[in-house]
């Protein structure tokens, strides 16, 4: 018989806020970096692009984490996805594949 061990609520809610709160950063990272040099010039497709991208992401990260019980399991589901959104990111930026 395998046991679950299910972290409290607080635990998960900390962990949901950070994620939010990083794709938030990530989205503004661009913007702010605009303001200081003109080597970062993102239009507003990119920006919707990396928006739809990481939103698309933390929703599949958080439908992992409420459907995978085991916390080997959830890590390496995110862990999927977060390899899955850089390979997406890199070959939007140079068209490597």
């Amino acid at each position: 018989m395998m046991v679950t061990v299910k972290p409290a609520r607080s635990a998960l809610a900390l962990w949901r806020v950070a994620l939010w709160a990083a794709i938030g950063l990530l989205l503004l990272a661009p913007l702010a970096a605009m303001q200081f040099t003109r080597e970062v010039a993102w239009t507003a497709y990119d920006f919707a692009f990396a928006g739809v991208l990481l939103i698309g992401a933390g929703l599949a990260v958080e439908l992992a984490v409420r459907k995978l019980l085991n916390p080997n399991a959830r890590l390496f589901g995110a862990g999927v996805i977060l390899l899955a959104v850089l390979l997406i990111w890199a070959d939007g930026a140079v068209g490597v594949f």
